[in-house]
């Protein structure tokens, strides 16, 4: 799979500096269980990267708004950021120790028009400056599509897209969202399979299409959308 993106010398330079900084940082505040070097470029920065096959014409337009919801050390959103220069970035995070490290990196990156917002998704798309805001919502939250669905769709503008990377057997746990998409103004636009050296564990991008707006009773509170998932 070609990810299909050029990056300039300077672009590689600041990936470099990410992952300097993410080792550096990862020593004390134990931000990924990834530690290797050779393992961050794949695991973190190339998957990350995989993402951008699922945007279509709007990821290339300088005014789009990318939202990253439970960003941790920034993936995938900061990875996008660096290799898509032209877009508007937020990275949510409820850990406040890797917000202090997304608020380092952006700075010694020196990117511009990147948010960091500690909090969490459930009240967070409730506020009138996020909700249905964003023209492409990103996460790699490790949760079901239907959990994910319900945090992310909020977010996101009607015509914008929610796109998640998963691995393994994806077809049953899409059946299983089929409903909650349903509920949330969602629906399934494409599944586009991930063949990258290195990410041989059966990985795609799922890709959501926001067509209707989410009913204001959504999400439920914190929580509940991991513990009861829409069906």
């Amino acid at each position: 799979m070609s990810l299909g993106i050029e990056l300039s010398v300077e672009q590689l330079e600041k990936f470099e500096v990410y992952l300097n900084e993410l080792t550096r940082w990862n020593s004390q505040f134990n931000l990924t269980a990834i530690k290797p070097p050779d393992e961050i470029e794949i695991k973190h920065f190339a998957d990350s990267l995989t993402l951008v096959s699922g945007f279509d014409s709007l990821g290339l337009e300088n005014s789009i708004r990318v939202i990253d919801i439970g960003t941790g050390a920034g993936f995938p959103g900061l990875p996008l950021k660096i290799a898509l220069p032209q877009i508007s970035l937020a990275l949510l995070e409820s850990n406040f120790k890797k917000t202090g490290f997304l608020r380092h990196i952006v700075k010694r990156l020196g990117l511009e028009n990147v948010t960091i917002v500690y909090g969490r998704a459930e009240a967070l798309a409730l506020s009138p400056d996020y909700r249905e805001s964003f023209n492409i919502v990103v996460s790699r939250a490790v949760a079901s599509l239907n959990t994910l669905a319900e945090l992310c769709l909020p977010f996101c503008r009607i015509g914008g897209l929610f796109i998640a990377p998963k691995k393994g057997e994806i077809s049953g746990e899409i059946a299983l969202a089929a409903g909650a998409l349903e509920k949330l103004g969602g629906s399934l636009a494409s599944v586009v399979p991930v063949k990258l050296a290195g990410l041989d564990d059966n990985r795609c991008i799922v890709v959501i299409r926001k067509i209707s707006p989410t009913p204001a009773r959504y999400p439920r509170r914190p929580g509940v959308p991991g513990k009861n998932p829409l069906k």
